[in-house]
């Protein structure tokens, strides 16, 4: 008969405790929704921003031009969303979560893309010249008219306009140096801020995990070759690389993903190693290994939610660096060529001969309050994990 081993504080209790001391304050409250207006913008960013209209009438039979043009990254973020919604509300176990979360990444992801061809040739004026001929019954238009790629040719030469300066046109936040709309462009560039920050934070805190519990559980000979490997790692300049990498290989967001990540496991490495250092001799370890528990399940059933709070908290600040990193290199020339970026559009605020204060106020103001945000509730997690700033501040 196999007996259960408890951890002391691993379980949803302690969890509980933890989010609740942290949101608490009401700074990491405030950055918390920041994040999840930033999240909602770039799931619905398409219905949001774009040229392309909701919905439109013509002769009484209804279309869809903005869910045609839909692409498989839209229906897999649509999805994604979906599920989290569902296990916000069903809140399954933490292990049920991350497979739910990756099973539906994979299964969406391959499925949207082998399914999903939107048109190849995109015209975003093509629809208010309908309009404008009254070929629609009616049409329901996105809040923000414009996409984030529309440059506006119908309108003759458009370039850099300050907001609300289109006589004919209404720019909330202005136009770029090409003619698009800036609105816009920040909406869609939501989702490479997020999407760069977590899937960079993901690959570094999956490679920290297993590397830094291996070498806390056995130490010896496997730490101290695991800390002359993490002793590396930590002396590779991450922008330097960067630059490297996108001289050779061209501009890429995946690989700006990956090479983030694999220079930042180190950190997260070593809250794991301090973590399961004072962790295997505890009783409950003992335990599990006296009862012939498996490895795996020793490392990251009954150590790792134990020792995983630093790593929390260290990953919202490592989120906030990701964002960081893709903004200064955007913000160099060097990011992403035609997609939208924080940093790229901050880039336009200077190359001209006269300083654009709209392209460096919206931008900017957007990359500081998301650093800001996770900055915030790191620093609030971080006072609620750690007892001895407990009692200072006491």
């Amino acid at each position: 008969m196999t007996e259960t081993i408890k951890t002391p504080k691993g379980g949803s209790g302690y969890a509980k405790r933890i989010l609740r001391e942290t949101f608490f304050q009401l700074g990491a409250r405030l950055g918390l929704y920041w994040i999840i207006l930033l999240v909602l913008i770039a799931v619905f960013a398409p219905f949001i921003a774009n040229s392309h209209p909701l919905i439109i009438s013509i002769d009484g039979k209804l279309q869809s031009p903005a869910l045609q043009h839909l692409t498989a990254a839209d229906i897999t973020l649509l999805g994604l969303f979906a599920v989290s919604v569902v296990m916000l509300v069903v809140r399954p176990r933490m292990t049920a979560t991350v497979t739910l979360l990756f099973g539906t990444l994979v299964l969406i992801g391959g499925l949207s893309t082998l399914l999903v061809k939107p048109p190849q040739l995109t015209t975003y004026e093509q629809y208010r010249q309908q309009a404008e001929l009254n070929i629609y019954d009616w049409a329901v238009w996105a809040p923000v008219p414009y996409s984030a790629k529309d440059y506006l040719r119908d309108s003759g030469d458009t370039g850099l306009e300050a907001p609300l300066e289109a006589g004919d046109r209404t720019h909330l936040f202005g136009t770029d140096e090409n003619g698009a709309d800036v609105l816009s462009r920040m909406v869609h560039a939501a989702r490479i801020a997020l999407g760069i920050g977590f899937v960079a934070t993901g690959i570094a805190m999956f490679i920290g995990v297993i590397i830094g519990g291996l070498m806390g559980y056995f130490s010896g000979v496997t730490d101290m070759i695991g800390m002359r490997l993490v002793e590396i790692f930590e002396a590779i300049p991450t922008l330097f690389l960067l630059l490297t990498f996108v001289a050779f290989f061209g501009r890429s967001l995946y690989i700006m993903m990956v090479i983030i990540g694999i220079t930042s496991w180190s950190g997260y490495a070593r809250y794991i190693r301090a973590e399961f250092l004072k962790l295997r001799q505890q009783d409950f370890v003992q335990a599990a290994i006296a009862c012939g528990t498996p490895l795996p399940s020793i490392l990251f059933r009954h150590m790792l939610p134990n020792g995983i709070a630093p790593v929390l908290v260290g990953a919202s600040f490592g989120v906030a660096s990701a964002i960081l990193a893709e903004a200064t290199l955007s913000f160099l020339g060097l990011g992403l060529v035609d997609d939208p970026s924080w940093g790229q559009m901050l880039n336009q605020a200077v190359r001209s001969s006269t300083f654009n204060w709209w392209m460096a106020a919206f931008p900017g103001g957007a990359i500081f309050l998301t650093v800001f945000a996770y900055n915030l509730m790191g620093e609030s997690m971080r006072d609620a994990i750690d007892p001895y700033l407990k009692k200072s501040a006491s």
